[in-house]
């Protein structure tokens, strides 16, 4: 049997550091820090950025600012260990919610 003349690309060979898959909201910070901290970054993703999940999700970050009465990031800490049913990473959630502050602001 003869082989079907498929055509041929041509390759290009590209060298990162670092290789990001995905450019949602969490890829694309890792990239920027990544970036920031002198590696040759790349950042892959199949949609466009504005298309990811993150913006898909139409959702948001919270953070425990204090300008809405009393706040704290205890008190965020808490709400999402709760709103977890208490099956979530309390370490992940405790740090998560002592940095929403400073990430928020940045």
């Amino acid at each position: 049997m003869s082989t079907p003349n498929i055509k041929q690309y041509k390759l290009i060979d590209h060298a990162y550091d670092v290789v990001i898959v995905g450019a949602g909201g969490a890829g694309l910070r890792a990239t920027l820090g990544m970036s920031a901290a002198g590696l040759s970054t790349a950042c892959i993703t199949k949609v466009f950025p504005t298309r990811s999940h993150t913006v898909a999700a139409q959702g948001g970050m919270s953070a425990s600012l204090g300008n809405m009465g009393p706040d704290s990031w205890q008190w965020h800490m808490y709400d999402t260990v709760k709103g977890s049913d208490w099956l979530g990473d309390q370490d992940a959630i405790e740090y998560m919610c002592r940095e929403a502050v400073p990430a928020v602001i940045e």
